[in-house]
């Protein structure tokens, strides 16, 4: 099975999205049509119809983390592609989604350094340290990976950033956050997060970059961000693949 993973990754193959054959799983037609940077709110990464530094519900109840950048909304063709990459053994899908995600977290950079003179430096300057947002015990066992750490380390490779996979675990293993309505799930992940004693002193005064897949919510970022910053983190921003838009916007 991991030789037959090796092998689809190099093989040529179909565009997850039109189907033309070529070298590239996700094609450029494809990324320039569906890939379409969007205005979002700069704190929690919603889609808005002009660029905030904070929508209404951050300002109303502003989260830890310091920002969120998102390359996609998740919706078609995302939501199936992710899913595919998730439950359908395509590991060769990893690396053109985080290109995506490095794509967009490198156009925030250039545009955080033009503001730089209009912005604090705790807010201007970049995160020094990558880490996953961590898996529950019971689906890293059933899916064979976590695909917030197959994001995070080709990112950061991408960035020229050091990345850590095990600075925040996972204190217990939570029910499944799909299942969930948004209140079960803030009340689903209460003291879900933790930082290992020997992860404290690599997390102190700096900032850092939090990658997983899909942002819903929230619940899962708000309280991995408020275990980092507990344990000594200067500041939290979020790098998320796809964030779920607002109940009214979906079709």
């Amino acid at each position: 099975m991991a030789l037959a993973r090796r092998v689809a990754c190099v093989l040529p193959g179909q565009c997850e999205i039109c189907r033309r054959w070529g070298w590239e799983r996700l094609c450029r037609a494809c990324r320039e049509q569906f890939a379409v940077e969007r205005a979002r709110c700069t704190r929690c990464g919603l889609a808005t119809g002009a660029a905030l530094a904070a929508c209404g519900s951050c300002l109303q109840a502003p989260p830890p983390f310091a920002r969120t950048i998102v390359a996609l909304d998740y919706a078609f063709p995302w939501d199936g592609i992710i899913g595919r990459w998730k439950f359908g053994a395509h590991p060769e899908l990893a690396s053109p989604l985080a290109s995506l995600l490095a794509q967009a977290v490198a156009r925030e950079f250039a545009q955080r350094t033009a503001a730089a003179p209009e912005l604090a430096p705790s807010t201007a300057a970049a995160p020094e340290l990558v880490l996953p947002v961590p898996l529950a015990r019971a689906r890293l066992a059933e899916r064979g990976f976590n695909q917030a750490w197959e994001l995070a380390r080709r990112v950061a490779r991408e960035l020229g950033l050091p990345a850590r996979s095990a600075l925040l675990a996972r204190a217990i293993d939570t029910a499944h956050q799909a299942e969930l309505t948004r209140a079960e799930r803030e009340r689903n992940l209460r003291a879900a997060f933790t930082v290992p004693p020997a992860g404290r002193q690599a997390l102190a005064g700096r900032r850092v970059a939090l990658v997983d897949d899909v942002l819903t919510t929230g619940a899962t970022a708000r309280e991995s961000s408020a275990a980092l910053l507990r344990a000594g983190a200067a500041a939290v921003e979020l790098w998320v693949l796809a964030r779920t838009p607002a109940p009214d916007a979906r079709p």
